[in-house]
């Protein structure tokens, strides 16, 4: 399978509320963060795993356009996991790829590869200077018949209005169709009207993807029909 090209999207993420990515940790310290995110191990700064952007990505195609083909509702709907019918016409398998175990001929490589967003310049400087830091939000179990909030647990967060800095490469091959790409801004344009991260049903993860580009090419994502 002969490597047609390779292309650059390029943008900004835009956080409208705070984000969380959750970093895990094997045990709690007294007064420590039960719900930590992740950061740089060296640095300390936070980031935006490729994964989670891509996942999310994934898992919102995969139930907005691919679910209908049975091989892949066999996956999503029945399973609650990832696409994985490795055929060669599956829009999914082809864009985000399968396990080892699973590649079928005539799938291919993945055609999209997603880098770890970084902090952008403006906020990673007021990061690294110790002026923004992340936000603690407490949330809370709420007894029904008394109306009150019990067990408090602490929450953290990159705070709204934090930038980062994110890129895509896609691949074509031979025999690919031209529009195979634009499930890449499909999915971008979703993501927006969902959310990143943890907790978006409490009102974490709202993004705006910003300055989006394709190759030096503006991509008005505003301008992207979802039909």
């Amino acid at each position: 399978m002969k490597l047609s090209s390779i292309s650059n999207i390029k943008g900004t993420i835009h956080l409208l509320s705070g984000l969380h990515i959750g970093a895990g940790q094997e045990q709690l310290e007294i007064g420590g963060l039960d719900q930590p995110i992740i950061k740089h191990p060296v640095t300390g700064v936070p980031y935006i795993p490729g994964s989670s952007i891509k996942g999310k990505m994934r898992s919102l195609l995969e139930t907005y356009y691919f679910v209908d083909r049975p091989s892949t509702r066999k996956h999503v709907i029945d399973k609650g996991s990832a696409c994985g019918c490795s055929e060669p016409d599956c829009p999914s398998c082809r864009i985000f790829g399968t396990s080892g175990a699973d590649k079928a001929e005539g799938l291919g490589p993945t055609r999209i590869i997603v880098r770890d967003a970084q902090m952008s310049g403006n906020d990673l400087d007021l990061f690294q200077q110790g002026k923004q830091n992340t936000e603690v939000k407490y949330e809370n179990t709420i007894d029904r018949v008394r109306g009150t909030a019990a067990h408090p647990r602490p929450l953290e967060r990159i705070p709204a209005g934090v930038r980062f800095d994110f890129s895509i490469t896609f691949k074509r091959f031979e025999g690919d169709e031209e529009d195979l790409i634009n499930y890449v801004y499909k999915g971008l344009k979703l993501v927006q009207l969902d959310a990143l991260g943890g907790n978006s049903s409490r009102g974490s993860g709202h993004v705006e993807f910003e300055n989006v580009r394709c190759d030096d090419q503006e991509v008005d994502l505003d301008r992207i029909d979802l039909s």
